[in-house]
């Protein structure tokens, strides 16, 4: 070490400006190293790792199974989670709508009010011409004014005036009304019949009346009639003198779901007929319904028309027409006893169809129809509906015209 001190020593006095400049840097130096070396023991200090905590070995309890090592084991499966469903609200229930009330069929309309004008024309004046007395010469006098004058007919009118004056003379207004009741419904019953059966393999009715008589409105209600008791109706439009007639029974047969056979305007009534039945045979109908021209013509014209049709039907189908009806508007009072007269004298008329009853005060002449001609008043037509065509019954149509509303 002195040796060193004498070295430097040595130095200084040889090279003194060189070491006066050594002696100038010397403090710079040893602050830069002093800051250097604080510095860095400022910037990392030195952590002190603490010795680890040795883990006391816990022993197995006696009788129990070594553990294996944990890295041998199989990795302990994760269960799957569970979903748990949300629970699904109810439906709200749905209200079930309210059940629609189908209206209540109308009750029929009886025969009693559809008679209402006849009735008062005729049995209502017997009980106000008498009041309180009795049947005598005078009384019988204006009876048979009333008679006269109730579309009844001169022979049918006389020969009733006859039976009250033999069975009720003297009597009260209550006994002569009984009388009549009685008389009248002997001469109906004359004119009840039942339709005939139904020919096979055809049933053909012709019909037959004049224009305005309600023939084509009588034979839509008819078809309609005879469809609802489930039978196949086929109709012929034979009225060929007038195209209304024919597009009137198209509508009718569309109403009511009937085939109509048609021809052309002017064309031949027998040719529609021939056509009609054969149509009817090919479509297994049960029932050919043919209208026939309504014209008032003179005897040997219809004769020779109505002639040809029957001829035609015939050859088609045997016995063919089975029935003619003769359709008469009752509003026409005695003169549909002269319009049966002339049909009955050229056609072969097997029963009659009274319409329109209900408007009119001449009913009466359903009774005078029944005792001149005996034919059968197969049915009667009290109003438009198409269920306003009934059978005739001689019970029902005198109650409805002599009993007191019920």
């Amino acid at each position: 070490m002195s040796s060193l001190i004498s070295a430097l020593a040595d130095w200084v006095v040889a090279n003194p400006p060189l070491a006066v400049a050594v002696l100038a840097l010397v403090p710079a130096l040893l602050g830069i190293a002093v800051g250097t070396l604080f510095g860095r023991r400022e910037a990392e200090p030195t952590a002190r790792v603490e010795p680890p905590v040795p883990r006391p070995e816990l022993e197995p309890p006696a009788g129990s199974v070594p553990v294996a090592d944990e890295a041998a084991l199989p990795p302990t499966p994760v269960p799957e989670p569970v979903v748990v469903p949300e629970p699904v609200a109810e439906p709200e229930p749905v209200a079930e709508p309210e059940p629609i009330a189908e209206p209540e069929p109308a009750p029929p309309v009886r025969l009693w009010d559809r008679l209402a004008r006849t009735r008062e024309a005729l049995v209502g004046r017997v009980g106000g011409l008498l009041g309180g007395r009795a049947l005598d010469e005078d009384a019988l006098a204006e009876l048979e004014a009333l008679l006269f004058s109730a579309d009844l007919g001169v022979r049918t009118a006389d020969d009733l005036l006859q039976v009250v004056r033999k069975e009720a003379a003297g009597q009260d207004a209550a006994s002569v009304e009984s009388v009549l009741r009685k008389a009248i419904r002997a001469k109906l019953e004359r004119a009840e019949g039942a339709a005939s059966e139904l020919a096979r393999p055809l049933h053909v009715i012709l019909v037959l009346g004049v224009n305005g008589s309600g023939k084509t409105t009588s034979i839509g209600k008819l078809a309609a009639q005879q469809a609802r008791a489930g039978r196949k109706v086929v109709l012929g439009a034979g009225d060929t003198f007038r195209a209304a007639a024919i597009e009137q029974l198209q509508v009718w047969g569309e109403r009511v779901g009937c085939e109509v056979v048609a021809g052309q305007a002017g064309g031949d009534p027998a040719a529609v007929a021939f056509d009609t039945v054969k149509a009817a045979l090919a479509r297994d109908a049960d029932l050919a319904i043919i209208d026939t021209a309504g014209r008032l013509q003179t005897q040997k014209p219809l004769m020779e028309e109505l002639s040809k049709i029957a001829r035609v039907l015939g050859r088609e189908v045997e016995g063919a027409p089975h029935e003619t009806l003769l359709v008469l508007d009752s509003n026409t009072g005695q003169n549909a006893i002269s319009q049966a007269r002339l049909f009955t004298e050229v056609a072969p008329v097997t029963g009659l169809i009274l319409t329109k009853l209900d408007g009119t005060a001449k009913g009466g002449v359903v009774v005078g129809l029944a005792d001149e001609f005996g034919i059968p008043v197969r049915y009667v037509g009290v109003g438009e509906g198409v269920d306003d065509l009934r059978d005739f019954s001689a019970g029902e149509f005198v109650e409805a015209l002599f009993d007191a509303e019920s």
